[in-house]
């Protein structure tokens, strides 16, 4: 390794040894691979004191920040989630081999015979705060697609990721691969991040994971492309024939469930017809729930509702925060996810199929849902075992990334003799 202190001497280090292992990873085999991430499962759970005594310095040291709990939730790691964690695990283990998977074959009438197959990108560089488990998730997609991957984690998570990638890396060396497929960048160092973000001769593609202000940097100060993962504003537009058990079901979970993720409901869109009596209930139980609702004129005088500001519209809260306003119909509904969303995830509840059609074609963001709550929008629910994010960019991955979306591909071409004329 490196001096420490001379960050773009290790991060150039770091660079050439994952394009090194790269080399190699583009070409090993499903088994090697699935035994890296089935021991590295086994040795999290082995560790698992360990991980959790990691997690407790940094749980003080986010304290000692004064995260909110919001961002506390995020960090925080037990042995459920560390159980969520090796599942995660064991499901991309379990996944089809994504790499030489043949995405399309044809003739020509030249003589050629094509095939499109999947190829590794190459090397990812992953930037991400605060939340450990995804020293897992995305090492694991990236091994799984034949990348070798560096992982620059968030200060508050410094310790626990460290301990977990430990962990893949025992794996690695267990099944005969090399440990620099997975690094972690071992700095809190923030320099660590401006020099992945310009190591064009080592990192193929950068996938920033965090809040808009990382999002933001990653995308001004790149120069290696980039996989977009910008802010959650996820609405819920409650539609004039949304049944009303649905709609309390829905929403209470899309909110309260887990408030730190990206999937969780931000804002709430009520049709003017039921906002006084599917509208009303569900506001009360979202306040019942400890939910601070902060609604619009015609909802401000509902009791325990705060009256909603222009900075309320398009917001981000990642807590027991959400917005809410009455809309005339779905076109109204429509025109404020335009302007106010962020293109990750939105969500009509209706029984009128007619409707649920119109906002699911009409809007264009990466995840659209009817009748299900927005904490769904995730890999693993989507069957993909795991993501290393969601993103909402429209070249080359959109909505959740699995290891499927961190392959390119490339054409074998066939001929016998076949030349042009």
């Amino acid at each position: 390794m490196k001096d420490m202190d001379n960050i773009a001497e290790l991060m150039s280090d770091i660079g050439a040894r994952a394009k090194a292992a790269a080399a190699q990873l583009g070409f090993v085999s499903a088994e090697k691979k699935h035994a890296a991430l089935s021991a590295a499962a086994n040795h999290i759970w082995a560790a698992r004191q360990d991980i959790l005594d990691a997690n407790a310095k940094d749980l003080e040291y986010g304290r000692d920040k004064g995260l909110s709990d919001a961002m506390m939730d995020r960090l925080m790691l037990d042995e459920d989630r560390l159980r969520g964690i090796m599942d995660g695990l064991r499901a991309v283990a379990a996944q089809d081999d994504p790499v030489g998977e043949v995405i399309a074959e044809w003739d020509q009438p030249n003589g050629l015979h094509i095939k499109r197959v999947r190829t590794p990108l190459g090397v990812v560089g992953v930037i991400y705060e605060s939340r450990p488990n995804v020293t897992v998730d995305a090492g694991a997609l990236c091994l799984k697609a034949g990348n070798a991957v560096i992982l620059r984690g968030g200060s508050e998570s410094f310790h626990s990721s460290g301990a977990l990638h430990a962990c893949l890396v025992r794996g690695l060396e267990e099944a005969g691969l090399p440990r620099d497929a997975i690094q972690l960048v071992p700095t809190r160092d923030r320099a660590a991040v401006s020099e992945m973000l310009k190591m064009v001769d080592t990192i193929d593609v950068i996938v920033p994971r965090g809040g808009k202000g990382l999002v933001g940097l990653v995308q001004r100060e790149a120069r290696v492309p980039v996989f977009a993962h910008l802010e959650g504003i996820v609405h819920i537009y409650i539609d004039a024939s949304a049944d009303p058990d649905k709609v309390s079901r829905v929403v209470l979970n899309a909110k309260t469930r887990r408030t730190g993720i990206c999937g969780a409901a931000e804002c709430l869109l009520i049709h003017s017809d039921v906002g006084e009596t599917i509208g009303l209930t569900v506001i009360k139980e979202l306040i019942a729930a400890g939910v601070e609702v902060r609604g619009d004129q015609d909802l401000a005088g509902i009791a325990g509702v705060i009256p909603a500001t222009a900075d309320d519209w398009g917001q981000e809260y990642l807590d027991m925060i959400i917005a809410a306003r009455i809309v005339p119909d779905v076109d109204a509904a429509i025109e404020h996810i335009r302007t106010y969303g962020s293109n990750h995830t939105d969500c009509i509840l209706t029984e009128d199929d007619a409707t649920a059609q119109r906002f699911m074609t009409e809007l264009d963001s990466a995840i659209l849902m009817h009748n299900a709550s927005t904490q769904f929008a995730d890999g693993g629910e989507f069957g993909m075992g795991a993501e290393i994010g969601i993103a909402t960019g429209k070249m080359h991955a959109r909505g959740p990334v699995g290891a499927a979306q961190l392959t390119s591909f490339k054409y074998l071409v066939s001929g016998d003799g076949a030349i042009r004329s």
